[in-house]
């Protein structure tokens, strides 16, 4: 197995918050009408095209039939449509961006020199109509930057004597006493004073399990309290503190978010040069320039501008019916090509939770039977390992007596009356201290959680804890080569070491980084993915920079908003095998959308044949582009549909 050493931070990677301009977030600046319409321009033009050309035909072949006034309709799609795709196109190709719809500029240009309105505003329907489809299926939620603010609290509670008062979260200073109510969101980084309960930093440190606080301990800005009001120091500015640190790592991470080419941008860059000499040269040879506008027109790629995007629609209406939600539809082009596979330990290949995994009994004491009377305690505490023993017990079909006298004081752990026995649970430093048990009576230190049972004043067994792997994770993590072609997979968690050495142990994966921050998954993510395109899955809110550096990040559950911003998918179940099967209807739509693209293609360049020979005119390669789109689309809609295996596990 691998320990790696983790890549170095970028130049100003550890640089506090308040070293940066604030940028509002996204929430505080709501799009103005005229912005939202133009955004949704190409829809607008799609349904004044389709009109126009209605129209047309409708005083073409009605009350003004032989008259220019039926050009009137076209010629406004063309000057109004047409422009704003021509303003369009012009600003992609100053980005050197040449793709499938270029061929469908030069069309409009052309047509409308040589007078053939009509075939000119039926390009514009095809263009604008695809892009549509497109602009559709890329729609997404808000911000991730959004999320984040949205989530920590604007105001703190702010303790003076006896008096406690809500000020803004940018007004509490280092050294203020504030309170937090329990189920709050810790607004600074601090120490308790004053209290005893848990927080849940799991989503922020990457350890497991909920933490115990009490008098001395450390809070994170970001955790969740639990249900007991703490009151705590605070260490940080809100600017400087852990969550905060943690929304500048993010706010960088998407403004240099890589841009990934779109499938049908790439088979458009191949195929736009060779329809363009066809057409060119069917106008040198014939010295006919209505061939070049017939075979540009039926050479318009449309399969690449809207099969594709009915067939990504599809698979994203087929994966919410599967409870996969795919937020960035790109990630299921891209995911058939990463080939490093990253994931987060807690929560995503374990169950983040603990697990009693191993019950050590000193001589003279039966398992079940001390199992019972600490379980029996347990249903009293609130303490992070109550549950696992409760469980355990559970699953062994025990009988839990009543417990009297129960007792449990921060740091002293719990104790109390079970069926006539003296009863404590407590911590090997505890035990020792107390002489209620010598070193040499103990079993070795190991990794994971531990806690003691003291029965009537002997020590009676060690109980272990792991955060225990999901029962698919080991199939699942050895699947990924042979079915989905990962050469490299591992672990990148803020875990400690001995943990997530544990689970790579038990999954069978080699690669780790232990304890991690999310500078520094964020970094380990760059450097993979300059190497080969990566799939990171995590739960985390500190897995999220990382999420949106990779070529797909993919959160599982819903247990953090941010997080699922931040993820191209999200797996509303906390299952493995909804991520094979994204993967699976991720394959098929690309070979869906192939098959409809590279078809629709190949019909279209037996077309440009008959166009450059001089059989098919403007108006009717136009008509024939539109049988094929339809055949086209009809294929794509097969990725709405379910095949018959969706998974392999």
């Amino acid at each position: 197995m691998t320990q790696r050493t983790p890549p170095a931070q970028p130049d100003g990677m550890e640089r506090h918050a308040k070293s940066r301009p604030r940028q509002p977030p996204a929430q505080d600046l709501p799009p103005s009408l005229l912005s939202s319409i133009w955004q949704r321009r190409t829809t607008l033009i799609a349904a004044f095209s389709l009109v126009a050309i209605s129209v047309h035909l409708l005083l073409r072949f009605g009350v003004h039939s032989g008259t220019d006034v039926d050009r009137i309709p076209l010629l406004i799609a063309l000057a109004v449509g047409g422009l704003l795709l021509l303003f369009d196109l012009i600003g992609k190709l100053l980005q050197r961006e040449f793709g499938a719809d270029l061929l469908g500029g030069i069309a409009i240009i052309t047509s409308v020199v040589l007078g053939e309105y009509l075939a000119g505003s039926i390009i514009v329907l095809m263009l604008s109509g695809g892009d549509a489809l497109e602009r559709y299926a890329l729609r997404s939620a808000s911000s991730v930057l959004a999320a984040l603010a949205k989530r920590m609290p604007s105001t703190a509670h702010r303790k003076h004597e006896s008096e406690i008062v809500d000020v803004a979260l940018h007004e509490v200073a280092v050294g203020d006493t504030l309170v937090i109510y329990p189920h709050d969101i810790c607004p600074v980084d601090g120490v308790v004073i004053e209290g005893h309960g848990v927080m849940d930093e799991s989503y922020l440190t990457g350890e497991p399990f909920r933490i115990t606080k009490t008098s001395g301990s450390t809070v994170l800005s970001g955790a969740i309290n639990g249900a007991s009001a703490l009151t705590i120091c605070a260490t940080q500015l809100a600017a400087d503190s852990r969550y905060s640190r943690i929304m500048e790592v993010m706010r960088e991470s998407e403004a240099t978010r890589p841009h990934l080419r779109r499938l049908g941008d790439r088979l458009g860059a191949i195929y736009t040069p060779v329809a363009l000499v066809v057409a060119l040269l069917a106008w040198m040879i014939s010295g006919e320039s209505i061939r070049f506008l017939a075979v540009l027109v039926i050479a318009t790629p449309c399969p690449l501008i809207i099969a594709i995007p009915v067939a990504i629609i599809g698979s994203i209406s087929l994966c919410a019916r599967r409870a996969i939600i795919v937020k960035s539809p790109v990630v299921l082009e891209q995911i058939a090509e990463c080939r490093t596979a990253i994931f987060d330990k807690t929560g995503t290949l374990t169950y983040g939770a603990p697990t009693l995994t191993e019950q050590l009994t000193a001589p003279g004491f039966v398992s079940s039977d001390v199992l019972t009377l600490a379980a029996s305690l347990e249903r009293y505490s609130k303490h992070p390992l109550a549950r696992a023993i409760l469980v355990a017990a559970g699953e062994a079909g025990l009988p839990l007596p009543e417990a009297t006298d129960v007792d449990e004081q921060p740091g002293h752990g719990l104790r109390g009356t079970v069926s006539g026995h003296q009863v404590r649970i407590s911590s090997r430093i505890q035990l020792v201290g107390q002489k209620l048990a010598v070193a040499e009576q103990l079993p070795p230190i190991m990794g994971g959680l531990e806690c003691m049972v003291v029965i009537d004043q002997r020590y009676a067994a060690t109980l272990r804890f792991r955060d225990a792997p999901r029962a698919d994770s080991h199939s699942f993590v050895n699947h990924l080569g042979p079915k989905h072609q990962f050469r490299t997979v591992m672990i990148v968690s803020g875990d400690r070491e001995s943990e997530v050495r544990y689970l790579a142990e038990q999954v069978g994966i080699t690669e780790i980084y232990a304890e991690q921050s999310p500078e520094q998954k964020l970094a380990i993510v760059r450097a993979e993915t300059a190497l080969a395109k990566t799939l990171y899955v995590g739960d985390g809110i500190n897995d999220a920079p990382a999420m949106m550096a990779a070529t797909v990040g993919m959160a599982i559950g819903q247990h953090s908003d941010v997080t699922t911003e931040a993820a191209g998918v999200v797996i509303m179940d906390n299952s493995l095998q909804k991520v094979d099967e994204f993967m699976h209807i991720s394959r098929r739509m690309r070979v869906i959308a192939l098959q409809s693209a590279a078809g629709g293609m190949a019909l279209s360049i037996i077309g440009m044949g008959f166009a450059a020979g001089g059989y098919l005119s403007p108006v009717g390669g136009a008509i024939a582009q539109e049988i094929i789109d339809v055949l086209a689309v009809l294929n794509a809609l097969r990725a709405a549909f379910p095949p018959a295996v969706i998974h392999d596990l």
